[in-house]
């Protein structure tokens, strides 16, 4: 089992930055490695990256790379998202998630969500 708490959303002006952080407590070993999704109004919730358990490799959505990094700090249970250039379409509310299977660009291959965050970019 596990428990995944985020924070740092808010409001920003397009262009601006954001940094996200997601506390991930495990209970059980797991192999996998860790990812932000996130969800607009009427929208499917949709991959933006990943992060391997060591933190030596990262996945980004064509959407958000160049602009988004993903890491990790292990010593504080952390995950981070740092959003840079934002633009108005990056408006959602963002949540960190645990891998438990196979595709990590599937919303359906983790198993343990936070509570979300809302990011809002204006205009």
């Amino acid at each position: 089992q596990a428990q995944l708490f985020e924070s740092g959303g808010g409001l920003v002006q397009e262009g601006g930055s954001l940094r996200l952080s997601c506390v991930i407590s495990r209970q059980s070993f797991s192999p996998y490695g860790s990812g932000w999704f996130r969800q607009a109004p009427g929208s499917d919730r949709e991959f933006v990256a990943r992060i391997s358990l060591s933190g030596s490799t990262t996945y980004y959505a064509d959407s958000v790379k160049g602009r988004f990094t993903i890491s990790r700090d292990s010593a504080k249970s952390t995950m981070y998202l740092q959003m840079n250039g934002l633009k108005p379409e990056d408006t959602a509310v963002y949540y960190c998630a645990d891998q438990a299977r196979g595709d990590y660009r599937r919303p359906e291959s983790y198993q343990y969500w936070g509570q979300g965050t809302q990011v809002t970019v204006s205009s």
